[in-house]
C-alpha cells in the first residue's frame, strides 16, 4: 500500500501516526526513511486500560493524563516515573506497555500543542471506517461491486466536508512545520 502511494506521487511523508501493527513501522522506514512514526496515544491507553480495574481506570487516567499531555519528552518520563510510583505495582503491565514502547510513543513530544492535536492518534482514520460501515450495515447483499464503489464514494463526499475544515491555528501550525521540515514542506506549497 505505502509502495502505490509512492508511485502515485507521495515522495515524501514528514510523521506517521499507527495502531502497533506488527511490521508496520518497519515499512514505512523501508518506504519512506526520513519519516517520523509515532503510535497513536488513544491505542496506547487503551491498551493499558484493558489491565486496570473499573474502579481505579478514573484515577488512573487522570494520572495518566499529565503524561501525554507533558510540555516536553523529560517532563512526560518524569510523569511516567510518577504514575509507575502510585500505579506500577498493583497494575505494572499497563505502566510497562509504554515504556517499552516510549520510542513509537514520544515522537510527538517535539511538536507545540496545536500540532498535538493534529497527529496525536488514528481517530480520524477509525472515523472514516465507522462512515462507510455505517453506510453498508444495512445492506445485507450489494448488486454489483460497482454500487458498492458508489455506495462508499457518496459517503466519502461527506466525510472529505470534514476534512477541508480549517484547524484551529492553522497559520500557526503550518510556520511551526516549516521550521521543522523545511524545503520537505516548502516545496510543496
Amino acid at each position: 500500500m505505502l509502495n502505490d502511494l509512492k508511485n502515485r506521487g507521495v515522495k515524501d511523508a514528514m510523521f506517521f501516526c499507527v495502531d502497533g501493527l506488527p511490521g508496520f513501522k518497519e515499512t514505512i522506514q523501508a518506504v519512506y526513511p526520513q519519516a517520523e512514526i509515532q503510535r497513536c496515544v488513544i491505542h496506547m491507553l487503551r491498551n493499558s486500560f484493558k489491565y486496570i480495574n473499573y474502579k481505579d481506570l478514573k484515577k488512573f487516567s487522570a494520572d495518566f493524563k499529565a503524561v501525554y499531555n507533558a510540555p516536553t519528552e523529560s517532563a512526560a518520563l518524569s510523569e511516567l516515573d510518577a504514575v509507575k510510583e502510585r500505579w506500577g505495582k498493583k497494575y505494572p503491565y499497563a505502566i510497562s506497555n509504554w515504556e517499552d514502547n516510549w520510542e513509537d510513543v514520544s515522537s510527538f513530544f517535539q511538536f507545540s500543542d496545536d500540532i498535538r492535536r493534529i497527529m496525536y492518534t488514528t481517530n480520524i482514520i477509525e472515523g472514516v471506517n465507522r462512515q462507510y460501515r455505517k453506510v453498508t450495515k444495512t445492506k445485507s447483499v450489494f448488486p454489483s461491486d460497482t454500487s458498492l464503489e458508489k455506495m462508499l464514494y457518496l459517503a466519502s463526499e461527506n466525510v472529505v466536508k470534514k476534512w477541508t475544515q480549517r484547524y484551529r491555528n492553522w497559520d500557526q501550525v503550518l510556520n511551526q512545520l516549516i521550521v521543522l521540515y523545511g524545503e520537505r514542506i516548502t516545496n510543496y506549497l
